[in-house]
């Protein structure tokens, strides 16, 4: 018994991007927040009052971009097999051809690429095509849906752990325990990412620990040249 499709990393790149890139903003724009609110108020509430107000319109807006973005992705996906569609109806005889040279260039010899493309031709000419021709499958293929809901409701899980240290921690050091909890969230974001992705959990703790850490920097470089000082 061969394996099942379904277990393989692939399968979940689509909605895994989507909520790797939404819990990262999450966590980075939401402590960004908290940390511009608190460096300039004395009080708690305007700094929590700020945090819900990022997390929730970063949520809706993280969801709905990625909404429109994949669905460009979904219509130029929809309008190239519309296109390939014609062209079988079209030049069936050059379009085998092509699948066959397609096949020829990937290893097969030329009489077995040959009889591969006529017999996937014959099974599902645009499938084939979809897939060896345009690189568009079911496992690959854009859903908006899908990403806007992974990415909004990662966005929510992200930006909310900032949030709930502006309420629970010490007001005269929360600009530092947003800086260290972020960086912590970071690494947490990183481990569970690779385990779901089936990569090695170093690599990804450190590639997103260093660039979400640059980013805070850069924002804390950028209010110190503009006479912002947040220490």
């Amino acid at each position: 018994m061969g394996p099942n499709p379904e277990n393989h990393y692939v399968n979940r790149s689509n909605w895994l991007r989507a909520a790797i890139l939404g819990a990262n903003d999450g966590i980075l724009s939401t402590a960004s927040i908290v940390i511009g609110v608190a460096a300039a108020s004395t009080t708690r509430e305007p700094i929590i009052l700020a945090g819900v107000a990022g997390l929730v319109a970063g949520a809706l807006s993280m969801a709905a971009g990625e909404y429109v973005s994949v669905s460009s992705q979904s219509d130029l996906e929809t309008a190239d097999l519309r296109r390939e569609e014609q062209e079988l109806v079209d030049f069936p005889v050059q379009e085998e051809k092509e699948l066959a040279k397609i096949y020829v260039n990937r290893g097969l010899t030329k009489d077995l690429a040959d009889q591969v493309a006529r017999e996937l031709t014959e099974h599902d000419a645009l499938g084939a095509h979809a897939r060896d021709e345009l690189g568009i499958n079911e496992i690959t293929q854009a859903n908006p849906f899908q990403a806007a809901l992974a990415s909004g409701a990662a966005f929510i899980f992200g930006g909310i752990l900032p949030v709930i240290v502006a309420f629970f921690g010490n007001l005269s050091a929360m600009i530092y325990l947003q800086y260290g909890f972020a960086i912590a969230f970071l690494v947490l974001l990183g481990s569970v990412a690779a385990k779901a992705g089936g990569s090695y959990v170093l690599r990804a703790i450190t590639r997103i620990t260093f660039w979400g850490t640059a980013a805070m920097g850069l924002t804390a470089l950028i209010g110190y040249l503009f006479g912002v000082n947040v220490g």
